[in-house]
């Protein structure tokens, strides 16, 4: 008995000085890579009232941690650089060395971009990933109805080597290489994704709210949580009366396994619903300065069409919100080819709507978006996740070179549906980022498409006021695409590659890049 009362006694003491003790969030670790050119935001919680001083370097400021003991400080904006040692310091200090000061970036989406270079064709780039300027910091899955304080990570700050490349999300990855060995700067990754998700739970109830088309949804979300603060009421009333039972139970010497169980409270509508991952795994780390957002998602709202685009801008604008930079750009990955092609020229199959809905969220300022529909070969398009991330990460990296990294040498995307006329029984399309002149090209592996002279231009269809649709004949002239058949006398649209699979789409610029799928109509 005295041994146990001295073991408890030991516990609560030591449990009192640990409370105590100045603690960071868990995105502070050892390796981690700090935004450049921003101020430096440290925070964390110590005992109330406790002085606390942070030093980066020849950098120090002082705080106190408030009355709930959350403390925070700020520290001048440095440029790039390594080696460095961050101190926090007050009842106790932490030491986190090997610190870089750098461009972060956040990973998000669902297991596409979750999907390790382990997982991927990338066997020879792990073997070869002696990159110590790019680091990553691993997310647990988590969720909650409210904004969250800290978000757990799966692992500290790691850097990128041979032992570690093979836990990095594959598109980040490739991603960071480009983007290092073009400009030199040190890469931070925040791998925060979760297979299998839809795009509602990483949306913030802000960034719905900006979006006039969501208001059902942002209504039918305040009307549960208000009926959720009704049951929860019920659930205490109905709780009381237990304890109450149980206590009488007690009071008459009867067994308690005579009580019906206790009454469980109701689940929060926002568990596993709109914003409850942004609370848990976006939430928290809003207050470290980044460079910007990759989001690679889609497939669990694949069969959606225009309202993908909705959600995307409130996805968009919630998280600009969050970080209070609504500059901070937003590159995504347009959805690969999957599954069996079709010879409907109509097309509009399975995620064809969800890819137009991404080629319009192109709309919003500051957003880039990589093109993939070929990079699946034909022998693996029952492979929702496609081997070759190096595309998808070096794709995005374009976006971010020629905007972020002012290379505007590099052409940032493949050809982008611009406009259409309509003239004498032919449709001309002209197109954004034409990238040095239009091809017929032909992509093997990783290699950038090449020119085929002699090639065909595939997979247009056009359709005339009656709204049938025909296969096209389509050829290059200057920078524009001449479309016709002779079904159609009088053409009235024009889709390009618009099915689940269009295999054999083939319209590139010389930079080797693919043109999205596209439809001039809205049918």
């Amino acid at each position: 008995m005295r041994r146990a009362l001295a073991l408890a006694c030991l516990l609560a003491v030591t449990a009192s000085a640990s409370r105590g003790d100045v603690r960071l969030p868990r995105i502070f670790t050892a390796d981690m890579v700090l935004q450049r050119d921003q101020p430096i935001r440290v925070w964390g919680w110590a005992e109330p009232g406790e002085d606390v001083r942070v030093s980066l370097a020849d950098n120090e400021a002082t705080t106190k941690a408030d009355a709930t003991g959350q403390w925070d400080a700020e520290l001048p904006a440095r440029a790039a650089g390594r080696g460095l040692e961050l101190v926090v310091a007050g009842r106790n200090t932490i030491r986190l060395g090997n610190v870089a000061i750098g461009d972060v970036w956040l990973c998000g989406g669902q297991s596409n971009m979750e999907w390790t270079m382990a997982q991927s064709d990338a066997a020879a780039d792990i073997a070869a990933a002696n990159l110590p300027d790019i680091r990553r910091i691993k997310f647990h899955h988590v969720q909650s109805a409210a904004p969250a304080d800290d978000a757990p990570a799966a692992t500290p700050w790691q850097v990128c080597s041979p032992a570690t490349a093979g836990g990095f999300t594959a598109v980040g990855l490739f991603f960071a290489r480009e983007v290092q060995a073009a400009t030199g700067v040190p890469i931070g990754l925040l791998d925060d994704n979760w297979g299998g998700t839809p795009i509602e739970p990483w949306i913030p109830p802000t960034g719905m709210e900006l979006v006039p088309e969501l208001a059902g949804a942002v209504t039918a979300r305040r009307q549960a949580i208000e009926a959720h603060r009704s049951g929860f009421t019920a659930h205490l009333d109905a709780l009381d009366r237990w304890l109450r039972t149980a206590r009488a139970t007690v009071a008459a010497g009867e067994p308690l396994e005579t009580l019906p169980a206790a009454p469980a409270p109701p689940a929060h509508p926002a568990a596993g619903g709109w914003g409850a991952m942004s609370n848990a795994m976006i939430h928290p780390l809003a207050r470290f300065p980044i460079k910007g957002f990759l989001w690679y998602q889609g497939e669990s709202n694949g069969g959606e069409g225009d309202s993908y685009r909705h959600k995307m801008q409130a996805l968009v604008g919630g998280w600009r919100n969050a970080w209070g930079r609504e500059d901070l750009p937003f590159y995504f990955v347009q959805l690969a080819s999957f599954q069996n092609t079709t010879d409907d020229p109509a097309g509009g199959d399975g995620w064809a709507r969800l890819r137009e809905a991404q080629r319009h969220s192109l709309a919003m300022p500051r957003t880039g978006m990589a093109v993939i529909i070929d990079t699946v070969p034909l022998d693996a398009r029952g492979d929702i996740h496609p081997g070759n991330k190096f595309d998808v990460g070096a794709r995005l990296a374009r976006w971010a070179l020629h905007h972020d990294y002012g290379k505007t040498d590099v052409v940032p995307s493949g050809p982008l549906f611009k406009s259409v006329a309509f003239e004498e029984g032919k449709a001309r399309i002209t197109f954004d980022h034409v990238g040095g002149g239009l091809m017929v090209g032909r992509k093997e592996g990783r290699a950038p498409a090449v020119d085929q002279p002699a090639g065909t231009l595939r997979r247009f269809a056009i359709a005339g006021e009656d709204k049938k649709w025909h296969w096209a004949e389509a050829a290059i002239d200057g920078d524009t695409v001449v479309v016709a058949s002779p079904a159609v006398l009088k053409p009235a649209a024009v889709r390009y590659a618009f099915s689940m699979n269009p295999d054999g789409a083939n319209l590139y610029n010389r930079a080797g890049l693919p043109a999205s799928p596209f439809r001039t109509d809205d049918w």
